[in-house]
C-alpha cells in the first residue's frame, strides 16, 4: 500500500484507504474517490497537483491531500 502521490504516470491503482477528518472524507468521496475506485495516473510531477482519471472524470488533487489517500497499484 502506498500514497496516491507515489503512483507513477501510466499506472493504474485501486483506492484501499482514505484518512482524514469528516470534511476531507466527504469532499473526496463527493468527487468520486472512494474505496475500491480504480484510477489511472495522468500527471504526477513534483511541486504540481496530481491529475488522475477515475469514475469517468479527470480529477486534480494537491499533493498534501493525496498523502491521505492510500492505493494499491494494479498495473
Amino acid at each position: 500500500m502506498q500514497n496516491l502521490n507515489e503512483v507513477k504516470v501510466g499506472q493504474k491503482a485501486v483506492i484501499t484507504d482514505v484518512k482524514g477528518d469528516s470534511r476531507f472524507l466527504s469532499r473526496v468521496t463527493s468527487i468520486g474517490l472512494s474505496l475500491g475506485c480504480e484510477i489511472d495516473m495522468l500527471y504526477n510531477e513534483k511541486k504540481f497537483p496530481l491529475l488522475l482519471y477515475g469514475r469517468d472524470t479527470v480529477i486534480a488533487l494537491n499533493r498534501e491531500e493525496s498523502q491521505n489517500i492510500f492505493v494499491e497499484v494494479i498495473a
